[in-house]
């Protein structure tokens, strides 16, 4: 997503990187090429703006100038202000006991909304949660039915009821069904629209005020830029969003939702849709982030994955087959695509 902001950052440091020392002149035309370059990648005017304006007021008190390495001091400073713009952020969802807790899922029609309730439920399950997802989206055709394949997918249960359209009345009836069953999370997909309305907010509104929910999500489609931004400032003065969920994170999109939507709206991403499959779905850290931004690299998420794929057990039996010469090409293979 990144891709052509981290070029344009690792220029700007290379070219510091041949001088020995900096002036404070120069700091300034670094920092005229940084804020050409988040503008490029969308980011919101004011926001660039005010970053170049406080790292440049960090530069110069850093004692850039004087220092042998002036880039290497630069880019921790971008660093840290980078994760500083997107953060803080605690994705960690805030269970109540007894339950169920209860996520409301806001968003446009096609920003993903449907597709990422499978996804946090899947991610649930893999918790040790009981989740139940509901489906509250009474106006888009056939988004019962998507909510159904989705939850016989990932083997969570579908709350539905068909024949009108009072979603307030569904999300009751959903939550009383999850207390009856055992269900300690219920995830509620409300309706979306092609562009924000009063009907959509309205009814929004309604169903936050009946249910309160622990946590609000906006689920914004990061391919849309300054409007999903844009969006996500409406929402938030309407509804008091917790947070929001980027979907399309592996897009070639350039990324500029990402680094404003906490500035403008002061609600934070906690999640990203990182792929089309139900487990493609990460909590947001902007450490990682402005990591991957300046070509440090994702270490911590590179472990994670390693992690998922891989078991102390499973790690000590391969081990044995080696010793004992045991170890076969299907083993071989299997490593091969773990590791892939």
């Amino acid at each position: 997503m990144f891709d052509a902001l981290a070029d344009r950052l690792n220029n700007v440091f290379r070219g510091l990187r041949g001088r020995g020392k900096i002036t404070e002149e120069n700091v300034g035309e670094v920092m005229r090429e940084i804020r050409s370059a988040l503008l490029e990648a969308d980011v919101h005017l004011d926001v660039a703006t005010e970053f170049c304006k406080d790292v440049q007021e960090k530069a110069i008190g850093a004692e850039v100038i004087n220092t042998l390495k002036p880039a290497d001091v630069m880019v921790k400073i971008v660093h840290d202000e980078l994760a500083e713009l997107m953060g803080p952020v605690d994705p960690k969802i805030p269970f109540v006991s007894p339950g169920p807790t209860v996520l409301l899922m806001a968003g446009l029609q096609g920003s993903g909304k449907t597709t990422t309730c499978g996804k946090m439920a899947k991610m649930l399950s893999e918790r040790a949660k009981r989740p139940l997802m509901v489906a509250a989206d009474l106006k888009r055709p056939a988004a019962i039915d998507q909510l159904e394949v989705l939850g016989s997918q990932i083997n969570v249960p579908v709350y539905t009821e068909r024949g009108h359209d009072n979603a307030v009345k569904v999300c009751r009836n959903g939550i009383k069904h999850a207390k009856k069953n055992d269900h300690d999370v219920v995830i509620l997909d409300t309706a979306g629209r092609l562009a924000i309305d009063d009907e959509l907010m309205g009814e929004l509104e309604k169903v936050a005020g009946a249910v309160n929910p622990q946590q609000v999500y906006l689920v914004l489609d990061a391919m849309t830029g300054q409007d999903a931004v844009n969006t996500a400032k409406i929402f938030n003065e309407r509804l008091e969003l917790d947070g929001c969920i980027l979907t399309k994170f592996d897009s070639d999109t350039r990324g500029g939702a990402a680094l404003s939507v906490k500035r403008v709206t002061g609600k934070p991403i906690k999640f990203i849709g990182v792929g089309e499959k139900l487990d493609a779905i990460e909590e947001f850290h902007p450490q990682r982030i402005a990591g991957r931004i300046l070509g440090m690299g994702d270490i911590v998420g590179l472990v994670e994955q390693a992690q998922k794929h891989y078991d102390e057990e499973e790690a000590k039996k391969l081990e044995g087959k080696m010793a004992s010469g045991k170890f076969g090409l299907d083993d071989f293979l299997l490593q091969l695509k773990k590791m892939k």
